[in-house]
């Protein structure tokens, strides 16, 4: 993994995060990347709550619940920065809109009516708002690009913030990454995470690694989003004059084919290929709970519930994109965002990673 050293965010004061979503791949290292900065106190936000650290705190809440989240946030008098990372998952397109919007304007709510010293408010999006999820969209798609039909979740959250910032002192942004690489448990958008228990069944079964997508979905353009990447974006976007109430592409800076990177992912678990196979993850594997148990005892992997190790539903998404898939992301790079990372570097570390935590073996 390479990238560059970013040195447009304020590093000089101290401020104060509250991130709601905190548990997630995404609200999970954009805690790491602000510990790791040193001039940052850390709230998270999430159901479950979380471990203090030094500097970081969490507050277990239901964002659902106006009530309980304006009582819980009524003590936070010294939030500078919101950042908005947390996602409720439903059946459909349409189920989506209004838990996550309700949640965004239940924390934007609280928060503002706790702390006047609020200076930004941070929204993670992604490329639904360029109705990515819908079938083939214009590619490269730019932050200018034309909306369409909803219902769509991101779009009525950002249109919620634009109204709701006008005449307040604080600014927005709107980070959209593609699919992101990062660790995280119980999480339902971690495609590294299906990848890696698919392929440890596969090996442990006797069997290659066969892709499992739709036809056509192996040799499209890809992309993806490293998690730590994608914290320092939001931080800089955070911090930057130059960011101030606008949105974001933020990719790794690559591209990438199935048909190219999948061997690669099968020579690092030591496994042959064979010709995809169209399959439904959700499908094929919801029987292997057994099989993990005994491969857990075998290897001494961590007690994970299966359950709770992949949603194999987000996985079938992803390999169904049987068209192009990537945003241009010079927009962050002109005002003055330059990471970058490797896009195949970002999985083996990844898997790396899973393997020191005793996830996989």
């Amino acid at each position: 993994m390479t990238s560059t050293n970013t040195s447009a965010t304020n590093t000089s004061k101290q401020q104060v995060a509250l991130v709601a979503g905190a548990n997630g791949v995404i609200g999970r290292n954009l805690i790491q990347h602000l510990q790791a900065l040193g001039n940052w106190e850390i709230i998270g936000l999430s159901r479950r709550g979380g471990e203090p650290a030094p500097r970081t705190s969490y507050i277990a809440v239901d964002l659902l619940d106006k009530k309980d989240t304006a009582a819980k946030l009524s003590s936070l008098s010294n939030i500078t920065h919101l950042f908005y990372t947390a996602y409720q998952d439903k059946p459909s397109w349409t189920e989506l809109v209004a838990p996550n919007v309700t949640m965004l304007t239940n924390v934007v709510e609280a928060t503002e009516a706790a702390s006047a010293q609020l200076q930004h408010i941070s929204l993670m999006q992604g490329y639904k708002v360029y109705g990515a999820h819908l079938g083939p969209f214009k590619t490269p798609a730019h932050e200018s690009d034309a909306g369409h039909m909803p219902p769509e979740f991101n779009v009525d959250q950002q249109a919620y913030l634009e109204k709701a910032q006008q005449g307040k002192s604080w600014n927005w942004s709107a980070i959209r990454p593609s699919v992101v690489g990062g660790f995280a448990l119980g999480n339902p958008m971690n495609l590294v995470m299906s990848i890696a228990v698919y392929a440890t069944i596969s090996k442990e079964l006797g069997l290659p690694l066969r892709f499992p997508g739709k036809p056509g979905a192996y040799d499209k353009l890809l992309e993806m989003t490293d998690a730590d990447l994608l914290a320092k974006a939001t931080v800089w976007a955070a911090d930057s004059a130059h960011a101030a109430n606008q949105a974001f592409n933020i990719n790794n800076g690559d591209l990438f084919r199935w048909s190219e990177l999948w061997p690669e992912i099968a020579r690092y678990f030591e496994l042959e290929t064979a010709p995809p196979l169209p399959m439904q993850l959700n499908t094929i594997m919801a029987d292997k709970a057994a099989l993990w148990q005994q491969v857990t005892a075998k290897y001494n992997l961590q007690p994970i519930p299966y359950n709770e190790l992949s949603a194999w539903g987000f996985a079938d998404f992803v390999f169904s994109w049987d068209y192009d898939m990537f945003a241009d992301g010079s927009k962050a790079r002109r005002a003055g965002f330059h990471e970058y990372v490797e896009t195949k570097a970002m999985f083996f570390n990844l898997f790396d990673d899973l393997r020191r935590r005793k996830i996989i073996p």
